[in-house]
């Protein structure tokens, strides 16, 4: 079953960068990404049902962070729809700040998780996997530099990372969007750097990818 979008509804997004996409810096506070992307997808396609779209995603978010905001950002705006995407820094941050950052736990995901959703109860919700591309060689991202060594511990913790959303999914009746499932696909079909040049942060191309997977969450 998709979740049905009433006119008048209000949609939110939330999460980490790939959320985010500098939706500071845009005019109307949804920045240049998938949420974009679905609102003006949404509104071409059903201009009958106009919709209040948000976007409270934050780069560098974990779980932890997004719960240190939960009320402001999320809870107090009351949406009907909500799409969170997190995860990947909380697998892959403490490979890059090994004093201050944590080795991923499992078990600390999903109970902050869980303290995410746990007041959403009438809010429909969706969940979407966090992400790694199986591309190749060393990559440079801002001022960060990792390689494939660095990203096969990234995929041992998000493979668990991944378990726990669909088991969240399920225990709150949400709808599940397999994004790494996905871009492993779509890898088959034109190199992973075509949907994310960097394995976690997507291109064009991905983020109209993961534009049409969310649309088909709803109707």
């Amino acid at each position: 079953m998709t979740i049905t979008l009433k006119s008048g509804s209000t949609v939110m997004f939330t999460g980490d960068s790939i959320t985010d996409w500098f939706r500071v810096e845009s005019p109307d506070g949804l920045g240049s990404g998938y949420p974009t992307r679905v609102a003006g997808e949404w509104g071409f396609r059903h201009p009958d049902r106009p919709l209040k779209w948000l976007n409270t995603g934050w780069r560098g978010d974990k779980v932890q962070d997004l719960e240190a905001r939960w009320q402001a950002d999320v809870l107090d705006a009351k949406p009907d729809v909500l799409s969170i995407l997190v995860g990947m820094n909380d697998v892959a941050w403490h490979t890059f700040d090994p004093v201050n950052g944590r080795p991923f736990s499992p078990e600390e995901y999903r109970a902050g998780y869980r303290r995410l959703l746990e007041p959403l109860a009438g809010t429909e919700l969706i969940l979407i996997e966090p992400f790694l591309l199986p591309i190749r060689g060393v990559i440079e991202h801002e001022d960060l530099r990792f390689d494939e060594e660095i990203r096969k511990l990234w995929r041992a913790d998000l493979d668990p990372a991944i378990e726990v959303v669909h088991d969240l999914a399920r225990e709150y009746g949400a709808q599940l969007l397999e994004a790494d499932r996905m871009f492993a696909d779509l890898s088959t079909k034109a190199d992973p750097e075509h949907w994310a040049d960097d394995a976690v942060h997507p291109t064009p191309a991905g983020h109209a990818a993961l534009t049409e997977a969310w649309l088909r969450l709803v109707g």
